[in-house]
């Protein structure tokens, strides 16, 4: 297969997975190496699919992966003792965590996306941060961070907003 009918292909693979895919996956898949698939996904972005990179893999991003619909933004501020707390309210409570932005002195906003839905999808981030030597963008900022949720409605965001505020996690308005 050449590189333009493989690069098709991942596009056409990506589009009808409901689920990240891995770069190691896909390069099985189309039996290439990791960094092989690592590079056309970062050619496919700068032609401007909207591909994510997650912490589980790579995703398109489009309105079929993400049924629910009203999102806001959230302030919080916590250890890392507390970030699996975090997570799971947002997901027990009906919410999906987007991504996760500081504040850098540098380089200004930085924002990485996590795409985090469910405690099977929390639980595989955790372990990812808790590898040695892998800490959390709101290291950078003491702990200050913010968080994109997604969920059904308005309401939903209020009870997840009011148990996160009844745990501290939050910064208070």
């Amino acid at each position: 297969m050449n590189t333009a009918k493989r690069r098709e292909e991942i596009t056409r693979v990506l589009a009808e997975s409901n689920t990240p895919l891995s770069a190691t996956a896909l390069a099985a898949r189309f039996s290439v190496s990791r960094q092989i698939v690592v590079g056309d996904i970062a050619l496919l972005r700068a032609s401007g699919l909207a591909v994510l990179a997650t912490p589980r893999g790579y995703i398109l991003e489009t309105p079929a992966n993400e049924p629910q619909t009203f999102e806001k933004t959230i302030v919080c501020a916590h250890d890392d003792a507390q970030m699996a707390e975090e997570l799971y309210t947002i997901v027990d409570l009906g919410g999906g965590v987007l991504d996760v932005t500081v504040e850098h002195s540098v380089y200004g906003e930085l924002c990485a996306p996590l795409r985090i839905f469910s405690r099977y999808d929390a639980d595989l981030f955790l372990e990812k941060i808790h590898v040695p030597g892998v800490r959390p963008l709101c290291d950078l900022t003491g702990g200050v961070h913010l968080h994109r949720i997604r969920c059904a409605d308005e309401s939903t965001f209020t009870r997840i907003e009011r148990a996160l505020l009844d745990k501290k996690l939050l910064l208070p308005r």
